[in-house]
């Protein structure tokens, strides 16, 4: 793309950070005030007419851009015809912090694989380091995300705050192609541009044209029932990260902590200076923003014409930083060195041209680095935002001097606000840094200047004073309440001894932390904790202690407020294991903590299952969704039994993302075989419309002893083992399997990360068993439901809860039999099956052959003679001889069935649904 002649619009201007600033500019000795100028609708670009070298498409309408003309924003890469230009609504990125209602930091992670576009620079992703926010839509380069602002979603309320009303949170671009707007109708989505806006709740899509005409109350969209409302979540978050609050893993964050505020140079404007030339007319200068740069080393690239005016360096300069101010306020200065003058003209050499006094601050070469700096100034107009107070007004502009105090300001404040009678002692004046990573607060004295403060914040960095705002709050005592849970301590144990474990190693403070919930069989505490420093120290040091060789974890809890939840509000709680299905669980965690509020979706690698339904234990009715194999969901079955008795709703209904091997019971209740791909929308829309079913869960005891030759007990080997099965038991050659292959992950679980893999890993060990015969039926003595049962010549023995077993064989069979019922997994009984061997395990996959039907029961006792191995849903292990009971686990588990028309229904539909936005069910939305 080449310039053909600089035509500026709009009323500031920057540069973006992946591009030469004033790269090709014909007309560099031209002054800024002679260029013409062009208002838009929009504020803070900067545009220049330029000629396509490509097949470009128009940022505004997404359509492709006829002929040789554009105009490209020199600050935020925005392209758009020329009879689009009136109508440009998008503001440009250098002033995206005034658009920001409630400073929301973002939770940064590294970006997915699908084709995105920089919210910053609005240029393609690919091929240059990228990060994405875990919470919301944004897209950022890496060295782009210092200059987003805090602009996530809000996701709760902090602390004391109170919001009655909430506003569509609207993010521009990356949307589907087929995203049609909510207004027109039309497509408003493009594969191409940075083009259209999204709600990041409702989901509701529009063009930028149209999307400020749609009513600003969000309802929430069509998933309105399922998510859980942010007026109804509190988490007093001061001292703790967006990662901490959301309770992110903090393996995805360990690469950006090393990252800074401030970027080292893009890759782009690298390439680009690198292949200047002393013959292109042009070179690049190192800008720093301010002393905090200096100390850091790190700068912006800006590459320039070698003859040029001051003021002009100056505008790139400001432009590289995203800074919408002008150039008259701003000077550049070489570090330790006087200021360059304004009437300086920079050649290839650095002498002054058209000065008669010849006073130049260059005499050899024009310095490499330099620090751009604001003037002093003697007034200044600030805005203060009245932080939220319900006054009705975004913010109130008021002039300060060099005398001005912040008492001073906050009295001049008030009388505006007309609140002229009221105290001004009662109020703070409170300094605020709207960073991308962490939104910083600092109460400012009553006896401050002002302007010094300004001063101070520019000097320390430019871009800091851009995100930088100043709240009016009320100064009010205020409750502190964080929630903490602290894991990994030892089980059962009552509540006294948990305190002086505490004590004893994280040194509680006893007037301070209070434990409110004892979870003895997961060997966790949840704390209520009055102070802000007390609760971080607790929650630092605990992910640094060890209790009997156990790491302990600690999490921060949101508390969700039952009595705020709207009428017919059933939330989900999602629990996701981000080891299951390879990478797939770690896409499928971002995306149902985008479309879903973060505060219900649950890590499960981060505490488990404890902490989810410890923070849902108040909420009236809820359904749960399990992302994961069937050991997972085994494992949220198992917990939910435990604390079931803490929980206002004791039985939720639970619906299942098949994420495992071998998923059968995800089979069973039709969610498919496995996860791959589907639309994560889609699968919200199929759990809401779910049935419910109830099924069986089975307690198994484990007694080992000693067993003489006639069969009776001699003594205990080892205490008695509880486990709990859903699917199916094996005992036998299938368990054996099972053990040899959870054997082979163990050594090298790096490559146990796609379902075909393990399935060969299953084939191979098979294999090797061919020639096995261990002779099952002369090792085990059965009873079901009190009556000896002759077993047949086998090598493996089943017990199955559910009608499909290894990967969705059918064990038990089709045909009809007299003697036994038709198999269901709510019917109270167990199939006992057995097979001869792994051809016959093989033929049974292979739908071939069944297996050998033994018994049909409820109650199971077997006597094992010898060592054998055992699984019960996947988890295997040697069993010593012993007494094995198997009995009903006290009520039925109730789980969701997904619907046989929702499985024939067409994405194309669904996703015109999800546009759907209906009136709030409340006054709360």
């Amino acid at each position: 793309m080449a310039d053909s002649g600089r035509i500026k619009h709009g009323n500031t201007s920057s540069d973006s950070p992946g591009a030469s600033p004033l790269s090709g500019r014909k007309k560099a000795q031209q002054s800024p005030g002679s260029r013409t100028k062009y208002q838009v609708g929009a504020p803070g670009h900067g545009f220049r007419k330029v000629t396509l070298t490509k097949p470009t498409f128009c940022h505004h309408c997404s359509d492709f851009i006829w002929g040789l003309v554009g105009f490209l924003c020199e600050v935020c890469n925005f392209m758009s015809h020329e009879k689009c230009l009136k109508n440009v609504k998008t503001v440009c990125s250098c002033v995206a912090p005034t658009l920001v209602r409630v400073p929301v930091a973002h939770c940064f992670g590294p970006a997915g694989h699908k084709k995105r576009f920089c919210c910053v620079c609005r240029k393609h992703l690919e091929g240059s380091p990228a990060l994405r926010c875990e919470v919301c839509e944004l897209h950022v380069h890496a060295d782009c995300a210092p200059f987003s602002c805090s602009d996530c979603r809000l996701c709760h309320q902090d602390g004391n705050q109170d919001y009655d009303t909430y506003h569509h949170h609207w993010r521009e671009g990356n949307l589907s192609s087929a995203a049609r707007c909510e207004v027109c109708r039309r497509t408003c989505g493009s594969s191409e541009v940075l083009s259209g806006m999204r709600c990041e709740w409702c989901g509701i899509t529009a063009h930028t044209s149209c999307f400020v005409i749609v009513p600003p109350d969000c309802g929430l969209g069509r998933l309105r029932k399922m998510i859980l409302p942010p007026g109804c979540v509190r988490v007093c978050s001061r001292n703790f990260s967006k990662p901490h609050c959301f309770r992110i893993s903090e393996s995805s964050q360990t690469d950006l902590d090393n990252s800074d505020d401030v970027d080292t140079p893009t890759p782009v404007a690298s390439k680009e200076n690198q292949s200047s030339s002393p013959d292109s007319g042009k070179q690049t200068l190192k800008v720093f923003d301010g002393d905090d740069a200096v100390k850091r080393n790190q700068c912006r690239l800006v590459s320039i014409p070698r003859i040029t005016k001051n003021e002009e360096v100056v505008e790139a300069a400001l432009r590289a930083f995203y800074i919408p101010d002008e150039p008259q306020d701003y000077e550049l200065q070489v570090y330790g060195q006087q200021a360059l003058l304004s009437d300086d003209i920079i050649n290839s050499n650095g002498a002054p041209d058209n000065k008669p006094d010849n006073k130049s601050v260059f005499r050899e070469s024009t310095p490499e680095a330099w620090i751009l700096r604001a003037k002093p100034r003697e007034t200044e107009v600030l805005k203060i935002y009245p932080g939220w107070l319900k006054v009705g007004v975004a913010y109130i502009s008021i002039s300060v001097s060099r005398n001005s105090t912040v008492d001073a300001v906050v009295q001049e404040v008030l009388k505006q606000l007309g609140k002229q009678d009221e105290n001004p002692a009662g109020y703070n004046l409170v300094e605020v840094f709207m960073s991308s990573k962490q939104v910083q607060r600092q109460v400012l004295s009553g006896q401050e200047l002002v302007l010094d403060k300004l001063q101070e914040i520019r000097k320390t960095s430019l871009r800091q004073m851009n995100q930088t705002r100043m709240y009016m709050v009320e100064r009010k005592n205020s409750v502190v309440q964080v929630s903490l849970m602290v894991g990994g301590l030892p089980a059962q144990l009552c509540r006294e001894e948990y305190t002086d474990l505490l004590q004893e190693h994280l040194a509680i403070k006893s007037h301070l932390v209070t434990i409110t919930h004892v979870y003895s069989g997961q060997g966790a505490v949840a704390l209520d904790i009055s102070c802000f420093s007390e609760a971080e120290r607790i929650y630092m040091l605990a992910k640094d202690t060890a209790i009997g060789g156990k790491a302990l974890y600690s999490l921060v809890i949101p508390e969700i407020m039952q009595r705020k939840l709207p009428r017919g509000c059933s939330p989900l709680l999602v629990f996701i294991n981000p080891k299951s299905g390879g990478l797939k669980g770690r896409e499928i965690l971002y995306s149902f903590r985008k479309l879903l509020n973060p505060h219900q979706v649950f890590e499960l690698t981060s505490g488990g299952p404890l902490a989810g339904l410890h923070s849902f234990r108040e909420v009236p009715h809820f359904r749960i969704l399990v992302c994961g194999g069937d050991g997972t969901v085994g494992w949220v079955l198992g917990v939910l039994e435990e604390v079931r008795h803490k929980l206002s709703f004791p039985e939720p209904a639970i619906g299942i993302v098949p994420l495992g091997t071998g998923n059968d019971l995800a089979r069973v209740l039709r969610w498919g075989t496995g996860y791959s791909g589907e639309d994560p929308y889609n699968i919200l829309l199929s759990v809401e419309e779910a049935e419910e079913v109830l099924m069986d869960r089975w307690t198994i005891l484990l007694d080992a002893q000693e067993v003489l030759e006639d069969g009776k007990e001699n003594g205990i080997q080892e205490p008695p083992k509880i486990v709990q099965m859903s699917n199916y038991c094996g005992l036998g050659i299938d368990a054996e399997l099972s053990l040899d292959f959870h054997h082979a992950r163990e050594e090298e679980p790096g490559k146990f990360n796609s379902r075909f893999h393990n399935k060969g890993v299953y084939v191979k060990v098979g294999l090797q068993k061919l020639s096995h015969t261990r002779n099952l039926h002369k090792d085990l003595k059965l009873q079901v439901d009190k009556q000896e049962v002759e077993l047949p010549n086998i090598e493996g023995l089943i017990f199955l809860n559910i009608p499909s077993w290894g990967s969705g064989a059918d064990l038990w069979g089709s045909d009809s039999d007299s003697r036994f019922g038709k198999p269901r997994i709510d019917d109270g009984m167990l199939e006992v099956v057995g097979v001869t061997g792994v051809v016959h395990m093989g033929q049974v996959q292979s739908g071939l052959r069944s297996g050998i039907r033994v018994a049909q029961g409820n109650y199971i006792r077997i006597t094992v003679m010898k060592p054998i191995p055992v699984q019960v849903d996947g988890e295997p292990w040697i069993q010593a001889p012993g007494q094995i009971i198997i009995s009903a686990a006290g009520p039925k588990v109730r789980m969701l069935r997904k619907s046989k028309s929702k499985q024939k229904k067409q994405s194309g539909s669904l996703k015109e649904m999800r546009s759907e936005t209906p009136p709030p069910s409340n006054g709360g939305h």
